[in-house]
């Protein structure tokens, strides 16, 4: 058996980032015991795990890399195969809202063959309230995702609430949204700052719960703007890709979708611009040259046509793709309709006026 604790900056009692990877091949319940051993470590007595049955039985293999964000967790959970039950022996483990959005595998609340109980497999989320002891089975290779939030400031919202859906709804997308943003700057928050991001999880995890979001909420906007980033980057060359389609996707009105924008300095339209025109510059690059002319990559990422295309990366760029090619090296060449085209490197260029 052997297990390792380890951590970024803060990463002891207190501290906001952690990890801890634990493999003990023949007892789980001994290797959820050094599990336990290095989150408090590393954790603190503010967040204790519950007790475990002994009976658990097979190999335990458990890691998991978190963010602290003031009094709650955000955590990527890798686990293999094992079956176990908490005794939910302490109050204060109780008094939680725990989110599970499995990525990989499937994780069941509730054994099935022993008679029911909830499975969430990839592509799902579950809000529970950790209460009452129960028993849960973990396929091989499972990934998740996992939150950790007071219930207290949730209130009635989630009190012996449990919801289960898909990790691509509205709500979770915003929410998983925040939850990224959050771990990604954590050592850069103030304090107030780190209350500020887990109000904004406390109030998007409110709105998974009811399955609607409060558009008008200030705090929301960086998730939301985030939300609809994540959504673009997947479907550039999708010709229904819009401000108002990703408004609808999102569940929000458009004018709120382009208020959450506003705040990033950049509008929607310039986003899925400025997307598309960094994906033609990598088709260009990975085309054999003269296979591909610039009328077809214009098509592919949706600009009007050819001329169009040439003049949009002209001013992003500061030159045609051909000569932009050219002068990093590339094969520039003729397009089909005999405007300027060719492959071009990929290194960020600034915005020109």
């Amino acid at each position: 058996m052997n297990g390792t604790g380890s951590g970024g900056p803060g990463a002891a009692a207190g501290g906001r980032t952690f990890s801890v990877d634990v493999t003990a091949p023949d007892t789980a319940a001994e290797g959820f015991g050094v599990f336990r051993r290095a989150w408090r470590a590393q954790v603190g007595a503010a967040f204790p795990l519950p007790s475990f049955d002994a009976g658990v039985r097979g190999g335990f293999r458990l890691r998991v890399q978190a963010s602290r964000v003031h009094d709650a967790v955000i955590a990527d959970l890798y686990c293999d195969s094992f079956t176990g039950s908490t005794q939910g022996v302490r109050s204060d483990v109780e008094d939680r809202v725990l989110v599970h959005v499995v990525r990989r595998g499937t994780w069941h609340f509730g054994v099935p063959r022993d008679g029911g109980g909830t499975a969430v497999g990839a592509g799902q989320f579950l809000v529970r309230h950790s209460g009452p002891p129960s028993r849960f089975e973990v396929q091989p290779r499972t990934r998740a995702d996992v939150l950790i939030l007071p219930a207290s400031l949730l209130g009635p919202v989630a009190a012996g609430r449990q919801v289960l859906g898909p990790s691509d709804s509205a709500e979770m997308r915003v929410l998983m949204a925040q939850a990224n943003m959050t771990a990604a700057t954590l050592n850069d928050l103030s304090p107030a700052g780190l209350r500020a991001a887990r109000n904004a999880l406390v109030e998007l995890v409110g709105g998974v719960v009811r399955r609607e979001l409060d558009g008008d909420e200030p705090r929301l906007a960086p998730a939301v703007a985030q939300a609809a980033k994540d959504i673009v980057d997947g479907r550039l060359a999708d010709p229904d890709l819009s401000p108002s389609t990703l408004a609808r996707e999102l569940s929000v009105s458009v004018r709120t979708l382009h208020r959450a924008f506003a705040a990033t300095g950049e509008s929607v339209s310039a986003y899925i611009r400025r997307g598309r025109l960094e994906q033609a510059r990598l088709r260009l690059l990975a085309a054999p040259r003269g296979r591909l002319s610039v009328s077809e990559v214009a098509a592919r990422w949706q600009f009007a046509d050819s001329s169009h295309f040439i003049r949009a990366f002209k001013r992003r760029y500061g030159q045609t793709p051909a000569r932009y090619a050219r002068s990093r090296g590339g094969h520039g060449g003729e397009s089909s309709e005999g405007t300027d085209g060719g492959q071009a490197a990929y290194p960020p260029a600034p915005d020109r006026p």
